[in-house]
């Protein structure tokens, strides 16, 4: 009798440490900021808008000279470049995007979706409307959205120093009044102009080919000493000729 009283109590004991434990490890599932929340793990093979929200936030890490399309689509492209980034945050770099890639996504962006060192302001000096370009007030304001995505990125693989953007989305008024190339991409808000003041301009345009941009100019381009232009352009575009190949 004594021994079965003794068991009842150490097995009751038990049950209240187990659950202490339980209470206090927090949550798995990390908990999202105001911008977005995925709602289950993502792999290749799927599609939907929250693939798309994932593409917008891997853009960054596509590898050398390539870029990602944003369609939704889970295919083997967005599988490395997720894949890069959770090898370039310390994650398990398996190409799958769950709940501790979710966690770092949540941790790298703000309430407005923009990545933590970047935000809407800096990437429109010209006017707080986004009107006024080649493409409408909110394909600028996405496009910048993006840029910024990439622009993380490249932060990140330069060791996390900052970049300065001097210059992003512009209005064709903006454009003119600092004698803008009729075509520049900064009418289309997927522009910066970067300075650093810890990386030099050809190691941030060396390194910005592995991150998403598609027209990369730098010291040596007419005009381009001073800072370095990446832009979203489709295709690939670098020229820095005082920078190496």
């Amino acid at each position: 009798m004594a021994r079965r009283r003794l068991m009842g109590i150490l097995a009751g004991l038990t049950m209240v440490l187990a659950t202490a434990v339980v209470v206090g490890v927090p949550a798995t599932t990390a908990h999202a900021d105001g911008c977005y929340t995925w709602n289950r793990t993502l792999q290749q093979g799927m599609s939907g808008s929250d693939v798309t929200q994932l593409q917008i936030r891997v853009a960054g890490w596509p590898g050398f000279q390539n870029q990602i399309a944003l369609d939704g689509a889970y295919g083997p492209q967005t599988a490395a470049a997720v894949q890069r980034f959770q090898a370039a945050y310390g994650l398990a770099a398996d190409g799958v995007a769950g709940p501790a890639t979710f966690a770092k996504i949540y941790e790298l962006q703000d309430n407005d979706c923009t990545p933590i060192h970047f935000s809407y302001a800096e990437l429109n000096q010209c006017n707080s409307t986004w009107a006024g370009g080649r493409v409408s007030a909110a394909t600028a304001r996405a496009n910048a959205l993006r840029t910024m995505w990439k622009l993380e990125a490249l932060r990140r693989a330069l060791g996390d120093n900052p970049l300065i953007v001097t210059s992003g989305f512009r209005s064709e008024a903006c454009n003119s009044a600092v004698g803008g190339a009729s075509n520049s991409r900064h009418l289309y808000g997927d522009a910066a102009d970067l300075v650093s003041g810890s990386a030099s301009l050809c190691r941030i345009v060396q390194q910005a080919r592995s991150h998403g941009f598609g027209g990369l100019f730098g010291p040596g381009y007419p005009g381009h000493n001073d800072h370095i232009h990446a832009d979203g352009r489709s295709g690939f575009v670098w020229d820095a000729p005082t920078c190496g190949v």
